[in-house]
């Protein structure tokens, strides 16, 4: 267990020269425009300095939006954040992954990126339509480019200077043991979903083991009622220590060695979710044991992301 009097600073070095990740991060899956500007500026102005964007999302826009005038207002620099951002399904053949780097680079404003991950590892029909489908409705995937393939492509992003680092999302520790084993410019980091109910014990060794930063997702079970804010141990915890389940989940995703993400919508729910501190060894240890096993999201299976509604931006 880490041990770190304010775990809100924490930043996790990243393999390759890719500088350090804040391990607290916004994640900006937001479905309203709007929303995605509001809300990505209360989550500066609580402390966030960690973004997770994606070009699936379809609000990069927004959220480089909001990050510039948080930027300009408030006496921070490019510097002290750090933004992340993805390359869809539909972009997977080699000569499709610099063009689609440059338009999310474009969207978001900026002239670097720290981190570029690869969305899943699953190759759809290139194209402009994200979310192909054949007649039956069945996704049209294209099984002539590798991951491999495409990760070479992504290892030239960093020799050319516009992104520190690069990794992959919603992949499993089989799949991602023959990219890291084939790479000249291993993965920086893996963003998969991570909670007492799916801890992905086994990755995240394999994660600690060769440097590689383990990014959870849905860490407060993606609002999902009944769900893990409502686990009898984390509420017997959160009363315990003074603290909100959320709080509890997100100290003990640190705690155990990861960065996550979290997505609060509201400037009070953003305070809520940077004020995190340790949790003492036993209610940690209670943490570990729970026994529910449940994954939320689907997207590891078929390259589909369960939180987006199908076929509408998000």
């Amino acid at each position: 267990m880490i041990e770190s009097s304010d775990l809100r600073m924490m930043r996790m070095p990243l393999n390759h020269g890719g500088g350090q990740m804040p391990a607290l991060g916004f994640g900006t899956l937001i479905p309203d425009a709007a929303a995605t500007i509001s809300a990505t500026r209360d989550a500066l102005e609580a402390g966030f300095r960690h973004f997770d964007c994606a070009e699936r999302y379809k609000n990069e826009r927004e959220v480089g939006e909001a990050l510039q005038a948080g930027l300009a207002a408030g006496g921070i620099s490019r510097a002290d954040i750090f933004i992340t951002t993805k390359l869809w399904n539909s972009n997977h053949p080699p000569e499709r992954v610099e063009p689609a780097f440059a338009a999310s680079l474009d969207r978001l404003g900026l002239n670097y990126l720290d981190l570029y991950l690869i969305h899943t590892p699953f190759a759809f029909q290139p194209g402009d339509d994200q979310d192909p489908r054949d007649q039956n409705g069945n996704v049209i995937y294209d099984r002539s480019v590798t991951l491999l393939d495409t990760w070479r492509a992504m290892e030239g992003l960093v020799d050319h200077g516009k992104c520190r680092a690069i990794g992959l999302s919603d992949i499993g520790l089989s799949e991602l043991l023959p990219i890291y084993e084939s790479a000249r410019i291993k993965p920086a980091v893996v963003e998969v979903e991570a909670h007492p109910y799916l801890p992905e014990t086994e990755l995240l060794e394999f994660c600690k083991e060769k440097g590689i930063v383990f990014l959870a997702f849905a860490p407060l079970g993606h609002g999902m009622r009944p769900g893990l804010l409502e686990d009898p141990v984390i509420s017997a915890i959160a009363a315990r220590v003074g603290k909100t389940s959320a709080q509890v989940l997100l100290a003990w995703a640190v705690q155990r060695g990861t960065a996550v993400l979290t997505t609060p919508r509201t400037a009070a729910r953003a305070q809520e979710n940077f004020n995190i501190s340790s949790l003492p060894q036993d209610a940690f240890d209670e943490i570990n044991r729970i026994q529910t096993r449940q994954r939320l999201n689907p997207v590891v299976t078929t390259g589909v992301p369960g939180f987006i509604p199908q076929g509408k931006s998000a």
